[in-house]
Formats: C-alpha cells, structure tokens, sequence
C-alpha cells in the first residue's frame, strides 16, 4: 500500500473497520455526531473519490479514449469482440442502446447524486471553518462531474437531493453556467497550498477550481458558442501567478507506481492496488509474455494499443515521451534476451493488419496477438494486485503542463502574444527533451498535446475543440456526423424520465 493516505484510502480504511458493511455511513450520523472533525468530514465525504475512482480508470476512460486515435481495443482471434462495443467506440457507431453510453451515464449521475446527498448531511452540521472547507471541496467535485456529463451528453438534467419531482433536461448552455457559478462561489473558500501536498492530493484546491475554470472557458465556443479565451487565460495566470506549482524534473515520475503528491499535479484518481482500485491500464494492454519482463503477479491480457497515426506523432529527437510506448522486438530487462511468442519473438507492429472486418479481428496469435504498440505510459507495477489485476499507479486529472499549453493555445486562437505561447509549449517541450519550436500553429499544439496528455483521457475532448473528431483514423471511415460529438441519452433513462428528449441526431 502506498505511504500516503489521502481522503479516499482513508474512506476505505474506515468502511473496512465497520462491522456490517451493509450500513451506509449516512445511517450511522445522528444530531448529536454530525462531523465535526478533519476525521469525521474525511468519513463522510470519501464515497464521492471512491465512486469517481472505482469507474474513472477504465469505463470512463474508455469512452474518452477508444473514441479517439489514441487507443483501441480490436478483437484478438475472437477474444474481446464483447458484442462488438469496442468496435462501435472505435468507429462511432454506438447507439442509445450502447452499454458503453449507458454505464458511463450511470457512473456520472451516480457521482452527482451522492455528492448531493453529502451536501444535504453536511449542511445539516454545525458551522465553522472546517465544514465550509468540505461543503466547497464536495460542490467543486459536483462541479466536476457535471462538467464530465455535459461534455459527454450535452443537454443533461441538473439533479438536487430529495426532489420528488422527476429532474427536467437542462441545455449544454445551462449546465455550463451552473459549473461556472459553482466554481466562481467555492473557489475562494478552498485550501491553496503552495503546491499541492500530501494533505491534499486527491483533494480539491483552489487551484483545482481554477483549471477546471480554465478548461471550461477554452471550450466555450464549442460548449456554447461564444469565445471565453481572454478567462481561460486569466485562469491559467491566476494558477501560475498565485501558486508555487512547477513541473517535475522527470516526466516519468509523474505516471510511476510509487507516483504521488508533486509540485505539478493538481488533481489526481488516486489509486491504491487493494484499498482504492481502479486503474487496470497494465491488465488490458501488455501481452502475457511480458509477465517476467516486468516481475508482475498475473499474466496481462492483451487488449489495447494505440494506432499506427498516432504513434507516428513520438517522433521527436531526444523526446523522453517517446519511450513511453513498446514498439518492435521485445527484449527481457537485460534487453538481450529474447521475449518469445510460441516459436517467434515478441513483436509490436505499429500497423494493424484486421483480417475480419465485420469483427474487428486482427486474427490468431503471432501474426496477430502482437499487432498494435503498447502503452507503459502507467509503468507496470509488481505490486498490482494478483487476483483483481488492479494496480497503485495514481493518474493525473489536471496538471500545470495542460494549464499552460490551455493558456498557448487560448492566446494562438485570441490573437494574443505569439512569444508567450511559444515559451509555455517550449517548457513542456524542454521537460521532454525534445527539439524547441520558433513558430507556433494549432496543429503542432494540438500534436503536444497528444504527446504530452496521451491516456489520460483528454483526447476526445481535445479533438473536438480542434474540429478533428470527423477525421478518419485506422479502420474509421470519418466524416461520421457533428452529431456524434455528443452521445445520445441512453434509452433507459428515456423511459424512466419523460422530461428527457432525444439528442439530435439519434
């Protein structure tokens, strides 16, 4: 288990220690132990991280990624086909009836609501500082989520705990103006460490609230069709300028098993292999036959890769990103020993070759198992955990690196001083290593930022702002529909709530 406890492992230390576990910790609060404690808050707010947790690293995750160029899961001889879910990610073809659209949209509002329900217990506490803190850091978490389903959903009900009413749809524009409204009120109220410590991390800060500000006007002329850059870039001074946070020396460090609080990372999915489980990135990307390359307790199962366009992009000199992936002849940690498959050495192709279109399938084993390069983005960890493959590896949400190439890139498309956004990419470039730039466009920012973020789940979102998300990529046609940016309302909620009207387009 990692060394720090933050307020989602503490959360599940302590239902740990319960004697039933079928008592909701709401149920064991009366008015006379409402929290009054840095303890009891932690308590009572820590199912909202350990829900947002349990989902983000890989139903949430997936739906950002695998309907992107940055990952994909094809069918490997058969295995993975899933009912064909993967191939709708991967060539938009999903539906209102996708499980995919479906669980994500469960996920969400199964955050929202209990971050309601915290809401209404801690309002009921006694004032003082310490509960203003928590009821700020809860509504910033709400804000978060609601930003998640807006992106994802567009026109999506804004809920309140206890309402007997059915929720009524809310417009994107309306959704996006309760997120700023939230963030605007809390922001201010969070704590502000010089960086975020170790009493923060996975915990949110006023430097949370203003990233998330950040992001949400960078995207307002997609979210609501009026250009907000001039806040975008006053949120990422306010970061730069009122805190100490700086970017790590090592890139790697950032992504690493034994990753936690450091001068960049300004909110993280904190995971923890056995009391925080979530991140799976290991399990379903290496091929079985790494197994003793990287001393792991279970055999990976060989899901995703990346696709050969994208890969193209690490193409840097000196780039430490590049290393980030596993592509050709795969080598034992000596890097002499040969890894074997059957009779031939493990081989990561960059191309990949489908011999079923209907399926997706890239066919049986050697010629197509190895197909597709490899993630070790999230390093492989020899302390995940044996039987549910899960591992400690803690991924980044909001970093300094994405506030200052959101600042280059509000200034590019403002008009604002070409100089200063050549030096924010440049920074991010010379933590690289790689070559500095002299000119600045939107696709080289749009190209380090695909460097730079890959896998953390801001790709979809970064390819729709940047009008790229028609495109065709691997065995995408493209020119799929605008439509298509959004997912449709699943067909459950449909039925469940007739406030709800169809997204255009389904």
């Amino acid at each position: 288990m990692k060394k720090h406890i933050n307020i989602v492992l503490a959360t599940a230390l302590f239902m740990s220690s319960c004697t039933s576990l079928e008592v909701d910790v709401e149920s064991q609060l009366t008015s006379d132990n409402f929290p009054k404690s840095q303890e009891s808050f932690v308590s009572a707010t820590g199912t909202i991280y350990k829900k947002f947790t349990e989902t983000y690293g890989v139903g949430y995750w997936r739906t950002q990624e695998l309907t992107t160029d940055e990952a994909i899961i094809t069918a490997r001889n058969g295995g993975y086909y899933d009912q064909g879910r993967y191939i709708s990610m991967h060539k938009h073809s999903w539906n209102a009836a996708d499980p995919s659209v479906q669980s994500t949209w469960e996920w969400g509002y199964s955050c929202i609501s209990d971050a309601n329900r915290v809401l209404n217990l801690l309002e009921r506490a006694e004032e003082s500082d310490l509960k203003r803190q928590f009821v700020n850091e809860v509504r910033t978490m709400r804000a978060l989520f609601y930003f998640y389903m807006m992106d994802l959903y567009g026109n999506v009900p804004i809920t309140s705990f206890g309402s007997a009413e059915t929720a009524k749809q809310s417009t994107r524009p309306e959704v996006f103006s309760f997120i700023e409204k939230e963030l605007l009120e809390v922001a201010e109220g969070l704590a502000a460490p010089a960086t975020v410590t170790q009493e923060y991390y996975g915990r949110p800060t006023k430097w949370m609230a203003y990233a998330m500000l950040q992001k949400l006007y960078l995207n307002a002329q997609y979210y609501i069709g009026t250009q907000r850059y001039a806040e975008s870039i006053s949120y990422g001074d306010k970061i730069m300028n009122e805190s100490r946070l700086a970017l790590v020396s090592d890139y790697n460090s950032l992504f690493a098993a034994n990753n936690g609080p450091n001068s960049e990372t300004i909110f993280a999915a904190v995971y923890d292999a056995n009391y925080s489980p979530g991140n799976a990135v290991t399990r379903y990307t290496l091929h079985s036959t790494l197994r003793a390359k990287y001393n792991l307790p279970f055999s990976p199962s060989n899901a995703m890769c990346t696709i050969q366009e994208f890969f193209s992009t690490f193409n840097l000199t000196g780039d430490v990103r590049n290393n980030t992936w596993l592509s050709g002849p795969q080598f034992l940690a000596d890097g002499v020993t040969r890894i074997m498959n059957g009779s031939s050495q493990l081989n990561f192709t960059p191309e990949i070759v489908i011999v079923d279109e209907p399926t997706m399938d890239v066919g049986p084993e050697v010629n197509g198992i190895s197909r597709g390069v490899r993630s070790i983005k999230y390093f492989p960890d020899p302390n995940t955990n044996s039987s549910t493959r899960f591992q400690n590896n803690d991924m980044p949400v909001f970093r300094l690196a994405d506030v200052q190439l959101m600042k280059a890139e509000a200034l590019l498309r403002s008009g604002g001083d070409i100089n200063t956004a050549i030096t924010l990419v440049n920074n991010i470039r010379s933590r690289a290593k790689a070559p500095l730039l002299n000119t600045l466009s939107l696709d080289d920012i749009l190209k380090e930022r695909g460097r730079e973020f890959a896998w953390e789940a801001w790709r979809r979102n970064d390819l729709i702002r940047f009008g790229r998300y028609e495109g065709k990529w691997a065995f995408k046609p493209g020119n799929e529909g605008e439509h298509l940016r959004i997912f449709p309302i699943p067909a459950t909620e449909l039925v469940l709530n007739s406030n709800l009207k169809q997204n255009p387009g389904y």
